[in-house]
């Protein structure tokens, strides 16, 4: 015999509809928690270390904080509409987005890198466009494509106080000196690279300060590939590296003669960045259209090796020590990660959807976020 059976019917109903109240009522807590976490997107699992490395998500919108010892993703954090590019602060606490959309936006994101979270974006008026960037003497670089302009974003007085146009097309990378004396730019569409350079004294109690907003800038256009886009400055400073997207090839420029020196047939079409190893003796090419990183020594100025990455890769960061290189892999949503000792793939971080700008932020010491 069945010995519910036993139970009045009515006893039994009401007993099954406080068993069922009782679930709900346990199960509240651990469904709003879950709906906290996996709803919200934004959680903060960790404080950020004092060396973080910085990852972009287009997809998703997203700027990724990665512990680079455990290449786990600690924080996600909105950043805006179509992020290409993010840059740190000198002091590892603050980061600049920009949001590109092709000049269809014109803002800066920025984010707290130490509470985890947004800050008011940076309006940049009519300088649309905004792409490359770069963090030189306290402030922000960055170019303007639809405007043909480079500007620089003061954060104390939350204010943009320089601008210089480029006169070229899609003015997209940019590189500025630790002196405030040298600025690179590539600019996609011309084919070319502007080395714009300071011309007034800047020594202090003779004339303007080196970091004021004015001055005499001269402009050299250096002609170079089809499709200029990544680039880098050679750490003596001596040699601006220039990869073609539509040629496949790459330029070197004598920043002193400000003329190309060499083209190198490097087969890299699709080409998107370029960066020296921090000990200069190699340089590394990513291609959006290729499976491979291409590994040039600068010396032999020959290519030595391709590594397998994907289906095609985007940014790339160096960690600061030179042991690994980070390799955004845009068509297959991870970051690879090199050994530059081995030159071998020895991880990938699922940082979102569609990765692209990479940076690293470094501090000496990060306050726990509130």
């Amino acid at each position: 015999m069945n010995r519910s059976a036993r139970i009045p019917a009515p006893f039994r109903t009401a007993l099954s509809y406080s068993f069922r109240i009782m679930k709900l009522f346990l199960s509240f807590p651990v469904f709003v928690l879950l709906f906290v976490a996996l709803g919200s997107g934004f959680v903060h699992a960790a404080d950020t270390p004092a060396n973080a490395l910085l990852v972009l998500s287009k997809h998703d919108g997203t700027l990724a904080i990665i512990d680079p010892s455990s290449l786990q993703v600690i924080a996600r954090i909105p950043v805006g509409k179509d992020p290409h590019e993010v840059i740190a602060s000198s002091d590892g606490k603050t980061a600049y987005v920009s949001n590109y959309g092709f000049g269809a936006y014109n803002t800066l994101a920025v984010v707290d890198l130490v509470a985890q979270k947004a800050l008011p974006a940076v309006d940049l008026g009519a300088l649309r466009g905004p792409h490359g960037l770069t963090f030189v003497g306290g402030k922000a670089w960055f170019t303007a494509e639809g405007a043909k302009a480079i500007g620089r974003y003061d954060p104390a007085s939350k204010s943009v106080d320089w601008i210089l146009g480029t006169g070229q097309n899609r003015t997209h990378m940019i590189y500025v000196s630790p002196d405030i004396r040298l600025i690179v730019t590539t600019n996609v569409s011309s084919g070319t690279v502007s080395i714009i350079e300071k011309t007034d004294t800047g020594v202090a109690g003779q004339g303007r300060p080196l970091d004021a907003p004015g001055g005499d800038w001269n402009e050299t256009v250096v002609k170079v590939g089809s499709g200029s886009e990544g680039f880098d400055v050679s750490p003596d400073r001596k040699e601006i590296w220039v990869a073609n997207a539509g040629d496949g090839t790459v330029s070197i420029i004598d920043i002193a003669t400000r003329r190309v020196t060499q083209t190198l047939e490097a087969n890299v079409g699709g080409a998107n960045r370029l960066k020296f190893t921090p000990n200069r003796k190699l340089a590394l090419i990513s291609s959006l259209r290729g499976a491979d990183v291409t590994v040039i020594d600068s010396a032999t100025r020959k290519t030595v090796q391709r590594i397998a990455v994907g289906h095609g890769a985007a940014g790339i960061v160096m960690q600061p020590d030179g042991a690994r290189a980070f390799v955004a892999c845009s068509p297959d949503g991870y970051v690879a990660v090199i050994d530059l000792h081995s030159m071998k793939v020895v991880g990938r971080i699922e940082a979102g959807q569609d990765p692209d700008g990479l940076a690293w932020a470094s501090s000496g010491t990060v306050e726990p976020h509130r």
